[in-house]
């Protein structure tokens, strides 16, 4: 199979990459600089240009480009860099796809479960609806971007992904340091929900949406049992051998990251469960926090 990828350096494409190539497939980067060989399809974005040429024929587009939501504080301008990457990107690809002579079968569009605003400590489903602010709004446009693509006959799946843990960056990896100096603690009340799948289950779950026709529309990429802030911590804590008694105090998290950011990232949360995925056949090699932290931390 031949597979476009987009955002194939960050976190989860380059994981992606690794398994679509060890299973055999030829994959094709979409990059902003100019291609490298055949292997590469130049694209920019935020100037509305791509290489049509070069997705011709490809089986499968898997699309993870984006700004990344909480590297920054949420200035007006990083905020509007966020959802302009998100809608622009996916809107640009999403109607190249439509237009092409030989279109893939299937495109796969990253979104997130920040569709669903703060839950509180209600589950959802892919059969609930968007919920509100900033988050939500900007995964609601996101997800209609690829339209284009699926009004062209295109199968669609929009893959709302939980918290991805892994130790090779994200946000784990920047939480293990204060966690090994017994300084983590729950983040508030600790009672908001975390939606976390590890990276394996990440990139085996998209790999299992490009292999299964029947898998469309919105699919929840979460673990089957999220947790709450506070479980979490105690669930790392444990896994590392050291105490986790302080608290977050809310004011340092406001000064450190800003109002808005802290009250939907970090006091906020989504009980989310992977319904589609489960029913599809999906079979999860994660699906409590400590057993997969102990494993993706290897103690």
């Amino acid at each position: 199979m031949r597979v476009a990828v987009t955002g194939s350096h960050g976190l989860i494409g380059t994981a992606l990459l690794e398994a679509l190539t060890g299973d055999g497939h030829e994959v094709t980067s979409l990059v902003r600089g100019p291609a490298q060989g055949s292997h590469q399809v130049r694209w920019d974005p935020a100037a509305g240009t791509i290489d049509a040429a070069g997705l011709e024929g490809h089986d499968a587009v898997v699309h993870l480009a984006g700004v990344g939501i909480g590297d920054h504080r949420w200035s007006a301008e990083h905020k509007a860099a966020v959802l302009d990457s998100r809608v622009q990107g996916t809107s640009l690809l999403a109607t190249t796809l439509a237009h092409l002579d030989r279109p893939p079968a299937v495109l796969a569009s990253a979104s997130a479960v920040g569709y669903y605003g703060d839950t509180g400590a209600r589950a959802v489903t892919e059969v609930d609806g968007p919920g509100s602010g900033f988050l939500a709004d900007v995964v609601r446009q996101w997800e209609d971007a690829t339209t284009p693509a699926a009004e062209a006959g295109i199968r669609v799946a929009r893959f709302r992904s939980g918290v991805v843990l892994t130790d090779r960056g994200g946000a784990l990896d920047k939480q293990l340091l204060p966690f090994k100096m017994g300084l983590g603690g729950r983040v508030g009340t600790g009672e908001q929900y975390l939606s976390w799948i590890s990276l394996d289950d990440e990139v085996s779950a998209i790999r299992h949406l490009l292999a299964t026709p029947s898998m469309a529309g919105p699919v929840n990429l979460t673990a089957p049992n999220p947790v709450t802030n506070a479980e979490f911590t105690k669930a790392l804590g444990a896994v590392l051998g050291r105490p986790t008694v302080m608290p977050v105090p809310r004011l340092a998290l406001n000064t450190m990251f800003g109002k808005e950011m802290v009250a939907e990232m970090l006091l906020a949360g989504q009980r989310v469960l992977p319904a589609v995925l489960q029913a599809s056949g999906f079979a999860f090699v994660d699906e409590e926090i400590e057993p997969a932290l102990r494993r993706i931390l290897g103690k």
